[in-house]
């Protein structure tokens, strides 16, 4: 780790002892999220990591966003996923938007003041993400939305949207993307989800009914918008690999920790093989996860498009965050599996990292579709 990266993990670390830690557990059972948090993440550079410096953000760099949110999600998985999101829209933004797009919402979104939403996802298009079904009807110089988003990260906090909606013929080719501002005429907010995890996080539906929003809101043009989501995704993958090495780093040295003081047959449970056997694995797939996480991202930095790296990034890490989880709440026993220790929030929010992003199956059709480009030459 270079000394740059050095600093920024300790920065992150000191931060979430200081600031996150002490609220954490309450804040989880009362599903509240902390504004000031986020913004504190903000003031530490961390938001506008690889986004230009004139703009807000502290220049390229996905490898350090990718230290600096495994540090982050040893505390807090919906913190850091909120980070990774809103990081993504400001991506698009800056490759697909115009300058004047730019302008206006990078630099609260690169400063930490405001947070971004991704919204792709409908009720008929999870995995499928091509058959999306909002629609946006072209009106003079605006267009007209209407349709519903679900499974939103961080909707109703945020205050810019880039979405995802139809303008044409079926299949990907008529899905264009839109920036959406909060409190737009016509758009409005569904239920808030109770969740398994990431409590902290606020999942909502996004609705739209005749929701009219000028041209200037398209992102590149009519057509783009699968192409702008799919690009969104591929950097996205490497960025939950990355929470999810730190969910299970944070898990994994709890799960030591315990075995080295708790005793059984006059005797510490580290002792036993069994143990043993259990924390082997548990390190060696850490590794090996974090490992692939940290060349997706250096491969991405070089301007490398790797699909088959970032889905294999994803999947092992997120498989491995479960796997660990559940091996850590083991070794603790019952006390493991009550809200005494943190383990049982570990392993729920473990859970739903093997989903976002495109489930650990569309990862792997993913990378059996870059097989049969690389081996089938007919």
């Amino acid at each position: 780790m270079s000394d740059i990266k050095e600093e920024l993990v300790s920065e992150v670390r000191k931060f979430c002892q200081k600031k996150i830690e002490p609220v954490l557990e309450k804040d989880d059972h009362d599903e509240k999220f902390r504004l000031e948090i986020f913004q504190g993440l903000g003031e530490l550079g961390l938001a506008g990591i690889g986004l230009p410096e004139k703009l807000g953000g502290s220049g390229p760099g996905l490898s350090n966003f990718v230290f600096a949110l495994e540090e982050l999600a040893k505390s807090s998985v919906s913190y850091a996923v909120t980070l990774s999101v809103s990081n993504m829209v400001q991506n698009i933004i800056n490759e697909f938007g115009n300058n004047e797009q730019k302008e206006k919402y990078l630099p609260p979104l690169t400063s930490g003041k405001n947070i971004a939403s991704f919204a792709l996802t409908e009720p008929g298009a999870g995995s499928d993400a091509a058959n999306l079904n909002l629609k946006a009807q072209r009106k003079n110089k605006s267009y007209n939305l209407n349709g519903t988003k679900n499974f939103i990260t961080s909707a109703g906090l945020s205050k810019t949207y880039v979405v995802m909606a139809r303008t044409s013929e079926e299949g990907a080719k008529g899905i264009s993307s839109f920036i959406v501002e909060d409190g737009h005429p016509g758009f409005t907010y569904g239920k808030m989800e109770k969740k398994m995890g990431w409590k902290i996080s606020p999942t909502r539906e996004l609705i739209f009914e005749n929701c009219e929003i000028s041209e200037s809101s398209l992102l590149s043009q009519e057509g783009d918008g699968f192409k702008i989501a799919m690009s969104a995704l591929n950097k996205g993958r490497i960025t939950i690999g990355a929470i999810a090495v730190g969910l299970a780093q944070r898990a994994f040295e709890e799960a030591v920790k315990f075995s080295l003081i708790r005793k059984q047959f006059k005797k510490n449970i580290f002792d036993f093989q069994g143990i043993q056997f259990m924390l082997a694995d548990m390190q060696s797939e850490i590794l090996a996860s974090r490992h692939l996480v940290y060349a997706a991202a250096n491969e991405y930095d070089q301007k490398k498009i790797n699909t088959t790296l970032s889905a294999a990034c994803k999947m092992k890490a997120t498989d491995t965050a479960m796997k660990v989880t559940t091996d850590a709440l083991q070794i603790f026993g019952g006390v493991g599996y009550t809200a005494e220790y943190p383990m049982e929030r570990f392993m729920r929010d473990a859970k739903a990292l093997q989903i976002v992003e495109g489930t650990n199956q569309i990862q792997k059709v993913i990378i059996a579709k870059n097989l049969r480009k690389d081996f089938c030459h007919d």
